[in-house]
């Protein structure tokens, strides 16, 4: 054998010697690709909610993660959305817990009527216990986010200006809100914002109990035009992946998620409440949308009314295991010192 020619293997062996180093380290460093599957419309506050939290994401780790969001149930719907991301169909999902009765004992207080004034609030309270307590009902999913809508009101196609209107009014209001809308003399229909619209045209419902965002998100505000502000319970937001789908981001990833979930999560509930007041003036203008707001006295008095169903739910939850009567209290105090 040459010189020449042995120099020349030497050299095609030291090539396929470096390729072979350099395989490991360009698939450590290619872009980590996720699926987020929503529910609602994309206009909806979760869904811009979604769109945000990619974004930010991408930046926070030098495009290093890459985000394909679904928004609409084009992947995923309400009611798949917890066993297609456990499945693999997407690797993030977003819920309503009231949306699953029974299933969140933990996050259900949030749905109580505790007098809560806006969804930023909320979401900060709601953020911080979660991470205190770290509930054993979502040990199988790894939370990312925690938000709320604002704080419910009645939207109807029938005049609403007293709470005596409310008597018989069927209104769509789904989780502990059905039983709360119950206490107040409303026929509650449980079901996802996303089927309310049909639910309206076919008059299977007379309006929602919804905060007022979905007024314009919804275009609910073409068939209900009046509306009267109650402050009644939230509806929950989780933001949630599977646990080994976690385990398999890089730590560097996996930090940059959990350093944004409390920062996202208080940006999507402060967008929801500035949002709700931009759909209020967008109905007022264009569909004469007529608002009747109800003084301090009549909300307190409504909340009395629907005290049988926070005391219902201190029983329920407590069956489940929780330390119900200790985590009201805990949730009133952090409200006061967030509203603070």
């Amino acid at each position: 054998m040459t010189a020449k020619h042995c120099m020349r293997q030497t050299m095609m062996l030291c090539a396929a010697l470096f390729c072979l180093i350099a395989l490991p380290v360009r698939a450590e460093t290619a872009p980590v690709k996720l699926r987020y599957a929503n529910f609602p419309a994309a206009a909806t506050f979760p869904c811009v909610a979604m769109e945000r939290w990619a974004k930010d994401i991408t930046a926070r780790t030098g495009g290093a993660v890459s985000i394909e969001t679904f928004p609409g149930g084009t992947l995923l719907d309400a009611k798949n959305m917890v066993r297609g991301v456990m499945q693999g169909q997407a690797d993030i999902g977003c819920i309503s817990t009231a949306y699953h009765p029974g299933a969140y004992p933990f996050f259900s207080v949030f749905e109580l009527p505790l007098g809560f004034s806006s969804a930023e609030t909320v979401s900060r309270v709601m953020w911080e216990l979660y991470t205190k307590h770290q509930p054993k009902e979502v040990s199988r999913l790894k939370i990312i986010a925690l938000f709320s809508c604002a704080p419910s009101q009645v939207m109807s196609i029938k005049p609403v200006k007293t709470p005596a209107d409310l008597k018989g009014l069927v209104l769509r209001a789904s989780g502990i809100l059905a039983d709360v809308a119950t206490t107040l003399g409303v026929s509650p229909v449980s079901m996802p914002q996303s089927d309310t619209p049909e639910a309206l045209q076919k008059g299977v419902v007379q309006g929602i109990l919804s905060s007022f965002d979905v007024l314009k998100d919804y275009n609910f505000a073409e068939s209900c035009r009046y509306g009267l502000a109650v402050d009644m319970p939230v509806y929950p937001f989780m933001v949630f992946m599977n646990v080994k789908t976690w385990d398999a981001l890089p730590a560097a990833v996996q930090k940059a998620i959990m350093d944004l979930a409390p920062e996202h999560s208080a940006w999507t509930g402060k967008y929801v409440d500035d949002h709700g007041k931009e759909a209020l003036e967008w109905s007022a203008k264009t569909h004469a949308f007529a608002l009747t707001e109800l003084d301090a006295a009549q909300k307190k008095a409504l909340r009395e009314m629907a005290r049988p169903v926070i005391d219902q739910w201190i029983a329920t939850a407590a069956a489940k295991g929780i330390e119900a009567g200790t985590l009201l209290e805990e949730v009133l105090r952090a409200k006061e010192k967030a509203e603070q």
